[in-house]
């Protein structure tokens, strides 16, 4: 064809999401209408003998591009799967211009070639373009050092990514080709090229700058290539190697197997810890966590220390009674007669516990148990001094609603870990307390005691008792989750009670989480009938007595009880029973005394000695701590229950100098204030009272409470101080069968105090036979045994004076035992 500048007029063949560069050869489908028409327009518009040519368009979404390839048809015939088809070669760079008319169905356009080095448009050799595979002149660029390197690394980079791929014949070809336009060409040909990169290569016409970009898409898809095969190279490692081990593991089985028959011992089921988790018939979020750590397993080798962690932490679980309850047993009258076969007296704390009982009965027949994972009902907190009986209390609850009995001793706990269990990660590591009770009592509806709550500690560590809010908290403790197990644990079910000696000790957050219920101690008749009915029997047969071989009368008893122990409760009590069996036990074997012995009250001091607490009453008038003025009897409660307390007065010499308060006895600060406030309203009603109060300013004051190594605090002491004071100051005595509580104020109120029915017991047990107590407690005296009133004069005042109108004795009268008749309140 000659050289012309005549546009070519040319059918359109549209290429739909593909492209096609010059010099590369590609079969087309003829069965597409569109190209179809395009091929016969072809042939129809050129003579006999030529090839005819089509302008291969690229159509990207519905658009024609602006640059075309001239392609010229090779061959048209069938194609590998028999449809019809025909060998296209692209040629030359056209640019489409308008359409015009054309034979056949097909779309006609008129081009203009374009020239490759980017110069213009213009004409070339069409015959020689098209043996080269690359029409036009390069303009010199090929001879450009930038060129050649491109070219230089193109072929490198190509024949190193064809050569994995075995494609050896297309290497030889690309290292035969020596132009950079038809270099960057032959890049149509890469599969990873998109669409719209192999349009930006068409459209390039600088053969560098192609060369340039093709390299460019060449250098990213073997990054992407070489992080691809990283990884897989990595997958495929981390594959074989889980399948080496599965193997090497599958083998050391079969060997273990066959060595345990060789030695004739049958493989431990126990150790088979998956049939074990799979019989076990463990919650689902319990039973997934044990599949888990049975994974880890089974990958650790035996050398490795997480696989005895592991098989503790399975131990421990299998071990918990995840699906074990007992029924409770609601015989509220059983119960009840439960509790009166096991404790004596206490009627108030039995009618609560009783109360309980019958309430957790109700709701349950109700359908009431166990709402959304939460269950009703309070923590009964039991709160008293040593010996009452707290901790059998809790045995008895457990025996009357037939469950199983756990006790968690928490005297002394400081680290948090006790409740809450150790991390896994820690050596020796362990469940907490309250999961190893339950795992003891082997349900999962025990009663279990926290026993001396009051007694826990907080350091470094952490606290225990806020890690107990959770477990005593109904709204949280069906989700109690231990460090060590890591599983929900329910103990919504678990019937928890708490002992504590001293209430204030119990910290605030953790008591409000439980209902207290105050065990004040026993009257002497209590402690008669329990040491008879309870503690004889059982010391009887420790000491290996028979219960008819030794006898101790009530009056013994009641002895003991009352001059030879000074208790709330019963341990001392318990201990010189003991004593006095063992004293007699020695002297039969020693030939001494025949059984059966009676013992009564005469004989405790050849068997045991002297009594240690002789009441105040007891003793010789002149010989009784209130014998002097400045000396009045208080009554205070301890850890160990209510006790007396004197209080003692004393002026210092006027010729010695000297004045102000000294207060001694290791008092508290509240008890120091007391003192000062008593000495004021006295100096304030010096002549109402006709107490000589003057020369106080020349002469200082002693005030002492006796017992001066134990911590005296509160506020109960004030009327004490007032009266004792009073007394100092007048001359007066105070009689020696009063005693007194409550707080004064600086106008003469007696205010109201706590612990009333202990006070009124502590003043029994010591022979007072009077009490005084603020009028505003006289609702208290509803919870003192009945005996213990008969045999008191309680009397609720409100005002010092008129303490002091009952507390002194008459001026000039000495020291008084009885009380004489006064008009002052009487307490029923």
């Amino acid at each position: 064809m000659a050289a012309t500048s005549t546009p070519l007029t040319l059918p359109v063949l549209p290429l739909d999401d593909e492209v096609v560069l010059p010099g590369m050869v590609v079969p087309l489908d003829l069965s597409d209408s569109e190209v179809r028409a395009a091929v016969e327009a072809a042939q129809a518009a050129v003579a006999s003998g030529e090839k005819p040519q089509v302008l291969l368009v690229p159509r990207i979404g519905g658009s024609y591009t602006d640059i075309g390839v001239l392609g010229r048809v090779e061959q048209v015939g069938r194609l590998a799967d028999g449809d019809p088809g025909a060998l296209i070669r692209g040629r030359r760079r056209v640019r489409v211009g308008s359409g015009t008319s054309g034979p056949g169905a097909a779309l006609w356009v008129e081009g203009t070639l374009v020239a490759e080095d980017g110069g213009g448009e213009g004409a070339a050799d069409d015959e020689g373009a098209g043996d080269a595979g690359r029409p036009g002149d390069t303009g010199g660029a090929a001879d450009t050092g930038d060129a050649a390197e491109l070219m230089t690394e193109y072929k490198a980079l190509a024949a190193d990514w064809l050569r994995k791929r075995g494609a050896w014949q297309v290497v030889d070809r690309l290292q035969q080709i020596d132009d950079p336009g038809r270099l960057a060409d032959n890049a149509g040909y890469s599969p990873f090229l998109s669409a719209e990169q192999k349009i930006a290569l068409l459209r390039t016409l600088d053969p560098v700058e192609r060369l340039r970009l093709a390299l460019g898409s060449l250098r990213e898809h073997l990054a992407e290539q070489d992080v691809a095969e990283s990884i897989a190279k990595d997958v495929q490692e981390g594959v074989d190697k889980q399948q080496r081990e599965f193997l090497l593991r599958r083998q050391l089985d079969a060997v273990r197997k066959e060595l345990a028959e060789l030695n004739g011992d049958p493989e431990d089921e126990g150790e088979d810890y998956r049939a074990r988790v799979e019989a076990a018939a463990l919650p689902e979020h319990v039973h997934k966590a044990a599949l888990k750590e049975l994974e880890k397993l089974e990958r650790a080798s035996d050398q490795s220390p997480e696989g005895g962690w592991i098989r503790t932490w399975l131990d421990t679980v299998l071990e918990l009674p995840w699906n074990e309850r007992t029924e409770d047993a609601y015989d509220i009258a059983g119960a009840q007669a439960v509790l009166d076969a096991d404790h004596a007296g206490l009627q108030d704390v039995k009618e609560r516990i009783t109360e309980y009982l019958a309430v957790r009965k109700r709701r349950d027949e109700r359908g009431l148990g166990v709402v959304g994972g939460r269950r009703g009902g309070a923590v009964l907190a039991l709160t008293g001094p040593p010996g009452v009986g707290k901790t059998s209390l809790g045995e008895s609850v457990a025996r009357a609603m037939g469950r199983k009995f756990v006790r968690v001793a928490l005297g002394g706990v400081r680290d948090e870990a006790e409740i809450r269990g150790h991390r896994r990660t820690y050596v020796g590591a362990l469940p907490g307390r309250i999961v190893r009770a339950v795992k003891e009592a082997g349900s999962m509806n025990p009663v279990v005691l926290l026993d001396e709550v009051d007694k826990l500690g907080a350091d470094f560590r952490g606290d225990p008792s806020s890690a107990l809010l959770e477990v005593l908290d109904p709204a949280q403790n069906h989700t109690f989750r231990d460090h060590y197990l890591e599983v929900e644990l329910d103990l919504s079910d678990v019937v928890f009670l708490a002992t504590a000696n001293v209430m204030e000790a119990i910290p605030d957050a953790l008591l409000d989480r439980m209902e207290v219920v105050q065990l004040d101690g026993y009257t002497e008749d209590e402690k008669v009938t329990i040491a008879r009915d309870h503690l004889l029997p059982r010391q009887l047969e420790r000491s290996g007595l028979e219960a008819g071989e030794v006898r101790l009368e009530d009056g013994a008893l009641r002895k003991l009880a009352g001059e030879y122990t000074r208790e709330a409760g019963v341990r001392n009590l318990e201990r010189s029973v003991a004593r006095v069996l063992r004293k007699v036990a020695a002297q039969h074997e020693l030939g001494e005394r025949e059984l059966p012995v009676t013992v009564g009250p005469d004989e405790l001091r050849a068997l045991i000695g002297r009594p240690h607490h002789t009441p105040e009453s007891a003793q010789d008038p002149a010989e009784r701590r209130t014998a002097v003025p400045g000396v009045a009897t208080g009554l205070a409660v301890t850890g160990a229950g209510g006790d007396v307390l004197f209080v003692e007065a004393s002026l210092a010499d006027p010729e010695t100098g000297g004045s102000g308060l000294t207060l001694t006895g290791q008092l508290g600060d509240v008890m120091k204030e007391s003192a000062h406030i008593a000495l004021s309203y006295l100096r304030s009603r010096g002549a109402e009272l006709e107490l000589p109060v003057a020369d106080l300013k020349d002469r200082g004051i002693h005030l002492h409470v006796p017992a001066g190594a134990v911590p005296k605090d509160g506020p109960s002491a004030g009327v004490t101080m007032t009266t004792a004071l009073a007394s100092l100051l007048s001359g007066r005595q105070v009689r020696t069968d009063v005693a007194m509580t409550g707080e004064v104020s600086l106008t003469g109120r007696v205010l109201p105090i706590g612990g009333v029915k202990q006070k009124l017991l502590a003043a029994h047990r010591a022979g007072v036979t009077t009490v005084v107590i603020p009028k505003r407690n006289e609702p208290d005296l509803d919870d003192v045994p009945e005996e213990v009133l008969d045999k008191l004069d309680v009397r609720p005042l409100s005002d010092i004076r008129q303490v002091l109108e009952l507390a002194l004795t008459p001026a000039g009268s000495g020291c008084l035992g009885g009380s004489d008749e006064r008009e002052l309140p009487v307490a029923a």
